[in-house]
This record gives C-alpha cells, structure tokens and sequence, in this order.
C-alpha cells in the first residue's frame, strides 16, 4: 500500500509505469522526425505532471473548459488562446529560445518580443512622415519616431525593410477593442528607401490591462496577479533576405516595467521619448534603429530551434 491509501503494485509503482512510453510508441513510423520529437517531450512531460500532482478528473476537466473557452473568445481581432499564453510566460519563453542570439556574436540584432493578441494582417500602407494617428490627436502626447533600419553585422542600411507597428490608444484600447476608433487606428506599413531611414508620427503609449474577462483574466485572478503591461509600441520588421523580428519597445519610465503581466520586457527595448519643440506636430521625439540579421548570420549565431523546417511544422 502507498503511504496516502493508494495501492501500489508488487514493485511499489502507484501508477502503470508503462503506460507513458506506450502512448508515445503509438506515433508511426511516417511521423515527421521534429514532430515525433517534440510529440514525445509534450507526452511525457504531461504525464509526469499528472502523475506528480495526482491531478483529478475534475481539475483536468476545469484546465480544458479553460482552453475550450478560449477557443470559443478567440477570432481574426482577439487571440484568447495567445493571451493564456502570454500570462503564463509561455510566448515570451519560445521568444527567447527562437531569437536569441549566441553572446559570442560582435553584435547583436535587434532584441525580439512577443506578438500578443492584437495584432492584425494589412495594416494600411503608409508614406514615410505620415501619421498613424486618427481621432486622438489631441488626447495623447503626440510622438515623432525615426530612425535607421540596418544589417546588424555590416552597419548598411536595409532598403526594403516593412516596419509594420501598432499600439493602443490613449484610453488603453487598441482599434478592435473600442468601436470609438476608426478601423485600422494606430496602425500603419512603411517601407524603408536605399538609405534605410524610416519616420512616422505616433502617440507616446500608456500603460493598459490586458483583457481579463476571458480565461487569462481568470488565471491572473487564481493567481493574485494584476492584468497591466507598461507602456510598449509593438513592431514586425520584414525585409528582403532578412529574418524577421517581432518585438515591442517599452517607455522606460513607464509604470510595469519591472513586473509586466506577460514578462516580455528587455533592457535592450527600453527607449527614451524627449520633449520635442519646433515641430506642431509632435510633443516628443522618439529615435530608435532597429538592426536586422540576415537568415545566413542567425543560422550561423542562434541556438538550436530556430531553422526554417523546424518553424514550419
């Protein structure tokens, strides 16, 4: 008998101590290498966690109404499966891992960051120096960003390079979440020249909760946690050639820098907005450049996981 009731067989094993690997053995013979790989780690480690928590019909049946309500949330302006992730660390964990660059590069790209749930496919084209503000120009601190997109390696500007950005409104909603805002509102495409440089007006971000009445809220609250993120501008750089980079940059004097809900913040991201005069157009100037790795330099300096077979699975 085990200690807490439980009986145990002739070898003292409480559970069948085969089962595990036979539900791994059932993957065929066809099964891509990667997936019977990474197939076989999330089988074991699943089972390892069930059989060390001893978990219960009823705790498993409430981690999958979780996961199927966030399914039923989920549509082309939310991704609530994305945002469980994102609470539980999990998003900017597989960032990390991807991207990262091995330290003993001269120089490194531009650091990555998550995604997150508001993203959205075609956001307008627009002309370098326009703005991706509408409605809320005067209810934000009005930002002019530029800066220079180039070869982290060589230093030469990245003609061609797509900087598609986005970021909340001033009262803490991105576009698809606030029917007050015209669609597509702070959001905009722009396409570098030969010399690399890019400018745009935008607004300096605030601070804003994730949503929370979904599944990731509940998490947050089962585990006392607040909902915020500091104030961040999210970013997708795509070029010729070029590997892409999600990433965010963050207000460095913004509130939630050091405890942001989804732990995507990095010290390499943290920018400075500076009081701008001279132009109407904008309180504050924001220069950032971002450097780009060619696909041959981030198979030759990134870690394992990071080829195009094994993100194409």
């Amino acid at each position: 008998m085990a200690s807490n009731g439980a009986v145990s067989d002739s070898k003292g094993h409480k559970f069948n101590p085969h089962f595990t690997q036979t539900v791994i053995n059932a993957t065929g013979p066809k099964a891509k290498p990667r997936v019977r790989q990474l197939t076989a780690s999330l089988i074991q480690h699943l089972h390892d966690f069930a059989r060390e928590n001893e978990l219960t019909v009823g705790e498993w049946m409430t981690g999958l109404e979780l996961l199927n309500e966030a399914g039923r949330m989920s549509d082309d302006r939310r991704n609530e499966g994305q945002l469980v992730c994102d609470v539980l660390g999990l998003e900017s964990l597989v960032d990390e891992i991807t991207y990262k660059l091995a330290t003993s590069a001269e120089d490194e790209p531009t650091a990555t960051a998550i995604l997150g749930p508001f993203w959205r496919q075609d956001a307008p084209q627009r002309a370098m120096g326009d703005t991706i503000v509408t409605g809320f120009e005067d209810k934000g601190d009005k930002t002019w960003m530029h800066g220079t997109v180039t070869d982290f390696r060589t230093g030469k500007p990245v003609e061609g390079a797509v900087l598609d950005v986005w970021h909340t409104a001033p009262n803490g909603l991105y576009e698809q979440q606030d029917e007050g805002q015209p669609d597509m509102n702070l959001r905009g495409r722009f396409t570098t020249g030969k010399d690399g440089k890019y400018d745009f007006y935008c607004l300096r971000p605030v601070p804003y909760p994730i949503p929370f009445d979904g599944p990731a809220g509940k998490i947050l609250q089962a585990l006392d946690r607040h909902p915020y993120r500091p104030a961040h501008i999210h970013f997708i750089l795509t070029a010729p050639g070029y590997k892409p980079i999600v990433t965010q940059i963050f207000d460095r004097n913004s509130k939630y820098i050091e405890d942001d809900a989804v732990f995507a913040v990095k010290d390499s991201l943290l920018v400075d907005f500076k009081p701008f005069q001279g132009n109407s157009k904008a309180d504050f100037e924001l220069p950032y450049d971002f450097k780009l790795a060619t696909y041959e330099d981030a198979k030759k300096h990134s870690v394992a996981g990071t080829t195009e077979e094994s993100a194409s699975i």
